[in-house]
């Protein structure tokens, strides 16, 4: 149906009541209009003033109504207040509304307000209209003039003394910008990728042709497989192609001591690696010299990377965002530090995508998902958002690139958009918070 409605552009039909029946003459119309960006929503507050008296004994009842026009002519109810009764000068509250609701996005689709007396029966008396544009809202506001006239032409024809049946005052507006994850992208955040390996003994000693992590010079095995294919979807969003290089649950020399966040190129002061080509060649070099052991504490890594975020987090900018891709083989020891370390976490400019290698028991990997509800600290502290996207490589061995790019950072860009939107953040290149007002309380 909606293919044809598009297609269409309008449809309409008949209501219809549960057996099949029309309900009377009544029918629905769906518009289909092309919205190609949603770049926000608006909070609008009306009063007006000396609204004419409708009521015998008592005083209006009046009510606002904003109607948009649409591309054929027709025009679209997109908001209706409540009604304040007995009062010829009401306050109604502030309400939001997108800016596809209000204006299909575009600032000077014409818009009308229709004020009413409203009557129990339905049959409202129509007290006055004005028409404006959204353009015309935030110049007239910026400017401490945003009033209209409430005319009613059938008064206005009648009478060549009249002026209005009252006055319509915008008394506040505050616009809220939502940008896209590709305006912070255009406007210069960078994308920093950390990959974080796991070398704990349940991988299987290296040595056997069965372990995950067996070096075959003819066949890649598991988790270089995995690196590879998800390593280089990730590596489209590094801005400078440099993966910061970690392991975890490995004893390292000089003294063999595990270690839960090493860098696998041995060199502390500069764990990056030039593109994934670079952190392959690390793997393989670093997996002869350590010992696989364990517990497998991921705990620590993403507290390292949350580190970093944090320092980012202070510049108070769009500039950088932090992406953790750890690869695993299954159950994780510390689960109570991990869930704290990913709460945490949710509070700054990071995900963190877990790529499941092997054909273990993945169910704790999906509890830290959150996707099957919001993820708690063992203190019982909700995630500030959904941070984590969990992948059985397993299921996308033989996917195409589009298909494994599309589950592997699907959640992303959604993730980068809410942490900065949350922060009311705006892309670099535009300088003001999002919904911030300039001078004179305009936005």
């Amino acid at each position: 149906m909606w293919p044809f409605i598009v297609a269409q552009k309008k449809v309409t039909r008949p209501l219809l009541l549960k057996l099949g029946r029309k309900a009377g003459k009544s029918t629905i119309t769906v518009i289909a209009e092309d919205i190609s960006r949603n770049n926000g929503y608006v909070e609008l507050s009306f009063q007006a003033s000396n609204l004419d008296d409708k009521d015998l004994f008592s005083k209006s009842d009046p009510f606002l109504e904003l109607f948009r026009a649409n591309q054929d002519g027709s025009e679209q109810l997109v908001y209706r207040t409540e009604v304040v009764k007995n009062n010829l000068s009401p306050v109604w509250e502030p309400f939001k509304l997108s800016l596809s609701s209000l204006c299909s996005c575009e600032e000077t689709r014409p818009l009308k307000g229709l004020v009413w007396d409203h009557d129990a029966r339905g049959k409202h008396d129509f007290i006055g209209a004005f028409s404006t544009t959204f353009k015309e809202m935030q110049e007239a506001f910026a400017q401490g003039q945003a009033q209209w006239d409430c005319v009613n032409p059938k008064y206005q024809q009648k009478k060549r003394s009249y002026k209005n049946s009252g006055v319509v005052v915008l008394t506040d507006l505050k616009l809220h910008r939502v940008h896209s994850f590709l305006d912070y992208i255009m406007g210069g955040c960078q994308i920093h990728c950390t990959v974080a390996i796991d070398f704990t003994a349940s991988n299987g000693d290296p040595r056997n042709s069965c372990s995950l992590h067996h070096i075959n010079p003819y066949q890649p095995n598991e988790y270089l497989r995995a690196l590879v294919a998800v390593g280089e979807v990730c590596q489209d969003y590094d801005s400078d192609k440099r993966f910061s290089a970690l392991g975890f649950g490995a004893r390292i020399p000089p003294n063999y001591e595990v270690s839960h966040d090493f860098a696998i190129n041995f060199n502390p002061q500069d764990d990056e690696c030039e593109g994934i080509q670079g952190v392959v060649e690390a793997y393989q070099s670093c997996l002869p010299r350590v010992q696989l052991y364990g517990p497998t504490n991921v705990a620590p890594i993403i507290s390292k990377v949350a580190r970093m975020a944090a320092a980012e987090e202070l510049t108070g900018e769009a500039s950088k965002y932090y992406i953790l891709l750890i690869l695993t083989d299954g159950v994780v020891t510390d689960m109570a530090d991990t869930r704290e370390a990913i709460v945490r976490a949710s509070h700054l400019p990071m995900s963190i995508i877990i790529v499941g290698v092997g054909n273990a028991d993945f169910t704790d990997m999906q509890v830290l998902d959150g996707d099957d509800g919001v993820l708690r600290s063992p203190r019982g502290e909700p995630a500030l958002r959904d941070i984590v996207q969990f992948v059985p490589f397993r299921e996308l061995k033989n996917a195409s690139p589009v298909a494994l790019a599309k589950c592997v950072l699907a959640e992303v860009p959604r993730q980068v958009v809410e942490y900065y939107s949350h922060k009311e953040l705006p892309p670099r290149s535009l300088g003001t918070k999002v919904g911030e007002a300039g001078p004179s309380g305009a936005p």
